[in-house]
């Protein structure tokens, strides 16, 4: 269970930090790598939402026990 807290930590910290850079990158004008940071943090929520199913789907299964 502490490797799935890591993990969501980590997905958390890469989520911001890219919306971050998005914004960064919006002020300054350069858009092709606000494009790149826009699929990076499509990609870590993704990865987030199904660490958070896998993690509730665990919690149901020890519930019912």
């Amino acid at each position: 269970m502490g490797k799935k807290i890591a993990l969501n930590i980590f997905y958390n910290l890469a989520i911001i930090l890219s919306v971050i850079g998005v914004v960064w990158c919006y002020n300054n004008h350069k858009y092709l790598p606000g494009a790149f940071l826009v699929g990076t943090a499509a990609c870590f929520l993704y990865f987030k939402v199904q660490l958070m199913k896998q993690i509730r789907k665990t919690y149901q299964e020890k519930d019912q026990k």
